[in-house]
């Protein structure tokens, strides 16, 4: 069996809130889960205590037993210094965004239903 350590999402709509769970692979996102290690809040500020609740004793045990975090998760355990995350690099990634060419002015709108005085 497959263990991974991920976001299962709760909360409404336009309102996100996480549980950090430790799930079978094969299970769906919000789905059975095995156990309920922690939340995560992103809407709270970045230096809020409350924004990132985590069991680190589990984490850790449930690491050490193999599961494999997902690359959010793996974020969360970085920060906390649980797990180490490694940098990526992508050459093939533009560093500079294109210049938007401005756009040419568009023609003056004509009113509807008014005719121009016939000559």
């Amino acid at each position: 069996m497959s263990l991974k350590i991920r976001l299962a999402r709760a909360g409404a709509k336009k309102r996100p809130f996480y549980r950090i769970v430790v799930a079978d692979a094969r299970m769906p996102r919000d789905g059975r889960f095995v156990e309920k290690i922690g939340t995560f809040d992103p809407l709270k500020a970045k230096d809020d205590a409350t924004r990132l609740v985590l069991d680190q004793d589990k984490a850790k045990d449930w690491l050490s037993k193999g599961a494999q975090p997902t690359d959010r998760v793996l974020r969360l355990l970085d920060g906390l210094g649980i797990a180490k995350r490694e940098t990526r690099n992508n050459p093939q990634k533009r560093c500079r965004r294109r210049r938007r060419r401005s756009a040419p002015p568009l023609p003056p709108r004509q009113q509807k239903g008014r005719r121009s005085p016939a000559a």
